[in-house]
């Protein structure tokens, strides 16, 4: 008996389809921007909208959506913001790879943080990839970048507190003048009311239950609270003005140590090294592009011989050296006002520059995540 191979023409049209491999959707390009300290989802102002159009126009073969993380209190400690920010970008990825009808990973996020925002960025990242249950599963949320706008990896410059030292001193020096005025003031009320002997400073600023009047009760309520601050909120009032406020100071203590709490990881050296050196081996081990675009002001000599930054920078051997990419500003005065106007076109004269920077960046990104394979299933340093 003779066997006849049929022709795969001849197949019936149920079995043909089996063969056939469906075409996937495009995958949706997602870029979340995070803002810095007490920032707001204002702080990029339209450079979401505008990086959005750029490559929309540049990459057509690919949906881009730029999105703001919603504002959030930077106070308390940085990891529980980490917390809550992984938490957002875990729903918002399940939901926008649902509606894309991709599936998982079809989704390819961009992070983009400016300031402190970075180090939320960078930090978040990082705790997607340790995570993971399976070391060598790929990465998801699927993150291709992170992109850091003036982020102080590294700290602060010293010059940024250095050309600062001035106008603070001269703040301090007026708080304690509206201080010493308005304790005069309130010590001559007392002495004209009571024959009782005026109190030291250490006896007026002591608990408001050992106070003898009303007038001293408060104001011992509200003095530890003007000097724990600096003076600076009542610096330049009128001494009446600065009273009538007190309530607000005594918060505004409160306000500064909780913050100062978000921020202290500004000083913690080691980890700042250490964050550094596993964002180099997520770039290295997992091929997620790592790149940081800092304030630099021109040198304007006598006064600043050198060019100026925000941020202190790695030495030019460093392997981190080169994911550091200036971006000049010509017109802001100092580092602080370049670095907070960095998304204004009207404070930043590189603005154009800069978003045609990010957009590189990013379609660098998506490029090496097509052409590459999963390098996710690794090991590595940051694994």
């Amino acid at each position: 008996m003779s066997t006849t191979t049929a022709n795969p023409s001849e197949q019936p049209e149920e079995t043909l389809a089996l063969t056939v491999v469906p075409k996937h959707p495009n995958d949706l390009l997602l870029i979340v921007f995070i803002h810095g300290f007490k920032g707001t989802e204002s702080t990029f102002e339209a450079f979401p909208s505008r990086l959005q159009h750029i490559l929309s126009e540049s990459m057509n073969d690919v949906p881009v959506e730029c999105v703001v993380f919603p504002a959030y209190e930077t106070k308390g400690d940085l990891n529980a913001a980490v917390i809550r920010f992984a938490d957002w970008l875990t729903t918002l990825t399940v939901q926008k790879e649902v509606a894309n009808g991709g599936g998982a990973g079809r989704v390819k996020i961009v992070l983009c943080g400016h300031s402190m925002g970075g180090l939320l960025a960078a930090d978040s990242l990082l705790e997607f990839i340790n995570t993971r249950p399976d070391k060598k599963a790929p990465l998801w949320p699927r993150i291709i970048a992170c992109i850091a706008f003036d982020t102080p990896y590294l700290g602060l410059h010293p010059f940024v507190f250095k050309n600062s030292a001035t106008k603070a001193v001269e703040y301090a020096s007026a708080a304690r003048t509206v201080f010493s005025d308005a304790y005069s003031l309130f010590r001559g009320s007392e002495n004209s009311a009571a024959t009782t002997p005026a109190r030291a400073l250490p006896q007026i600023t002591a608990a408001a239950s050992e106070s003898s009047s009303t007038s001293t009760s408060t104001w011992a309520k509200w003095a530890p609270a003007a000097y724990a601050v600096g003076g600076a909120v009542i610096a330049g009032a009128a001494a009446g003005a600065a009273y009538m406020r007190r309530d607000d100071v005594t918060s505004g203590y409160s306000w500064a140590s909780d913050h100062m709490k978000y921020v202290g990881s500004l000083w913690d050296e080691k980890a700042m090294r250490e964050r550094v050196e596993n964002l180099l081996a997520a770039h290295t081990n997992h091929g997620i592009v790592f790149k940081i675009f800092y304030v630099t002001l021109p040198a304007s000599p006598p006064a600043h011989e050198n060019t100026r930054t925000f941020v202190v920078l790695p030495p030019r051997s460093s392997p981190v050296f080169s994911h550091y990419h200036p971006a000049p500003n010509c017109v802001a005065t100092d580092e602080v006002q370049a670095h907070m106007g960095m998304f204004k076109p009207g404070n930043n004269d590189g603005y154009y520059r800069l978003g045609l920077g990010t957009a590189q960046s990013i379609r660098e990104a998506v490029m090496r995540s097509r052409t590459e394979v999963y390098s996710d299933h690794s090991d590595g340093a940051g694994s």
